[in-house]
């Protein structure tokens, strides 16, 4: 099973804000790599769907989850996450125009395809990433 089935089956249907957490997840833990304390995360999404879907794909990809109580949500509507590792931090936040396109094309008929075109879109055009 790939990992974008395993992503679906896991939130309950495949959208553009699953995958955006999914991708946010995966960019952290390639960034910090193995080794250190537990990585941490801030969500900024708040908890209303869709843009909350994003906490899901971040608790997919990342060791990052509400149970271990590592990832934390704050109520600020923003497509945005911090994570931390050691005295290691990266702010990765969706680039506005990318929110906008799948703020204005997202309907229950193409939110697969919205979900792929996110999959498969480089890093840097999809993130404004920060590290410290």
């Amino acid at each position: 099973m790939s990992e974008l089935e395993n992503l679906k089956k896991f939130h309950g249907h495949l959208g553009p804000y699953v995958v955006v957490g999914f991708r946010m997840g995966k960019l952290a833990v390639e960034k910090f790599g193995a080794g250190g304390k537990e990585l941490r995360c801030v969500v900024k999404t708040g908890t209303k769907p869709p843009i909350s879907c994003i906490i899901d794909g971040i608790q997919f990809s990342s060791s990052c989850t509400l149970g271990k109580g590592n990832i934390s949500v704050e109520n600020k509507g923003l497509a945005e996450a911090v994570f931390f590792r050691d005295d290691k931090r990266i702010k990765i936040k969706l680039k506005d125009d990318i929110k906008s396109r799948i703020d204005r094309e997202m309907s229950k008929e193409n939110e697969e395809e919205l979900s792929l075109w996110v999959y498969g879109m480089n890093a840097e055009k999809l993130f404004n990433i920060s590290i410290e």
